[in-house]
């Protein structure tokens, strides 16, 4: 079986598959004309899950990227995602160091390039080899010459100790396998004074994993507070989402 990637999940969050409260298994076609995993899956393959974009699952070739960045890069995406706001949530500062966790086709890329800057400099991750090569050519196409994508592995972020000022994690938190473990890698890999920002569905969102799959805001910080976070929910206008932050103590 191959493995799925953040194409898989955010393949939900784009409306491709059943609702939420749909337990049974089921099937729905792409606008490019291929049968996709609906929740009952998404639930099945959760608990074998390292992190949120690796797994076992249906068979599936991602080798065509293209068809899932035309999901994925949709611009009616915009309208509920609303990346301006969620990049701005993380007031990066021009000269700082910031990781995309799960960057999948590179959405927030290009913000998060301006967000920090000539001087600074972005990490897109993913644990998908074909996500990362589509990265790399939206990185070069769009001139982004402060970011950088990479391969990561699926128990870990794969950063240097006290490397970034900030992660970003956007629909992607609930299936990372251990996640206590995986806090304190986060951990380690912040600047003092940085911080993880965890963007996750809502209970009642109209897309995204199953039901009894989905976090509350406060099972995010109890998740992230024991690796030593300080957290707090962030006020924000997402229709179908929460932000969660967790920062390292300055010292």
């Amino acid at each position: 079986m191959k493995r799925l990637s953040f194409a898989m999940i955010l393949l939900a969050a784009c409306g491709s598959s059943e609702p939420a409260e749909t337990d049974e298994p089921t099937t729905e076609t792409d606008s490019g004309g291929e049968a996709e995993a609906g929740a009952g899956e998404h639930e099945h393959t959760h608990g074998r899950h390292q992190h949120g974009h690796h797994g076992q699952g249906h068979d599936h070739d991602f080798s065509d990227v293209e068809r899932f960045a035309a999901i994925f890069d949709d611009p009616e995406r915009d309208e509920w995602q609303k990346p301006d706001e969620v990049v701005a949530l993380l007031e990066l500062e021009a000269g700082q160091a910031v990781a995309d966790l799960g960057a999948g086709t590179g959405y927030f890329l290009s913000r998060l390039s301006a967000a920090v800057g000539p001087e600074g400099r972005v990490l897109a991750l993913d644990v998908e080899p074909n996500m990362v090569a589509h990265m790399e050519e939206r990185i070069a196409a769009e001139e982004l010459a402060n970011t950088e994508a990479r391969v990561v592995p699926t128990d870990g972020p794969g950063l240097e100790p006290a490397s970034v000022d900030a992660i970003l994690i956007v629909d992607t938190w609930h299936h990372v396998g251990e996640r206590e473990a995986y806090a304190e890698k986060l951990f380690a890999a912040l600047k003092p004074g940085g911080a993880v920002f965890v963007v996750d569905f809502t209970r009642d969102a109209p897309h995204g994993p199953p039901a009894e799959m989905r976090l509350s805001p406060l099972q995010v910080a109890e998740e992230l507070a024991p690796a030593g976070f300080e957290i707090s929910t962030l006020e924000e206008t997402l229709p179908h989402q929460y932000v969660v932050r967790a920062t390292k103590p300055a010292e």
